[in-house]
């Protein structure tokens, strides 16, 4: 009798397995975002190294293109990080 209580308390295994695959998904997700985001960063910052070491009178110009930028990936992977998290929260 004891035993049958303990099977009929477990959780079960379809929802355990759902939830699994939930937060499996959002890490993955989550983990392409934030490595995604640190190579366009890191290629923006190259580039705009190499194209004021070959034009420094445009320095101003290519700063700003480069700081635009690098906001608007930041802002793609503030969205991921917060749906990864929604995912998280809600499986």
């Amino acid at each position: 009798m004891h035993n049958l209580l303990m099977i009929l308390q477990a959780p079960e295994p379809v929802l355990v397995a759902k939830n699994t695959y939930a937060l499996l998904g959002a890490g993955i997700g989550l983990g392409l975002a934030i490595i995604g985001a640190g190579i366009g960063i890191g290629r923006i910052g190259g580039q705009a190294v190499e194209a004021i070491a070959r034009q420094p009178e445009a320095s101003k110009d290519i700063q700003g293109a480069m700081i635009l930028t690098a906001a608007l990936i930041e802002g793609a992977t503030l969205a991921a990080l917060v749906f990864a998290l929604l995912f998280k929260i809600l499986a």
